[in-house]
């Protein structure tokens, strides 16, 4: 089991381009089902929060690919979502 504090740590990395994301700011979890829908990364440049521009990248739980020790690997591409299904076709 993880809590969330341990989670908020961990850098995510896009495995499409090996960038940092950021770190998570914020969950989404689906209240009838109690499970996680999705994690929100905060726009870079913000100040706790505030006086930022940028968007949050929100990341569905279908694209994290691994939950590593430090990093958190996802599939991320601009503002689509992508999928291995969903690439080849």
């Amino acid at each position: 089991m993880v809590k969330i504090s341990e989670f908020q740590i961990k850098d995510v990395v896009n495995v499409a381009d090996g960038k940092r994301l950021g770190n998570i700011g914020d969950i989404e979890i689906n209240l009838t089902t109690g499970k996680i829908d999705a994690v929100v990364i905060s726009g870079s440049g913000r100040v706790l929060g505030f006086f930022g521009k940028d968007d949050d990248v929100v990341i569905p739980w279908k694209n994290i690919i691994k939950i590593g020790q430090d990093v958190i690997l996802v599939r991320y591409r601009g503002s689509e979502e992508m999928l291995p299904s969903e690439t080849e076709g």
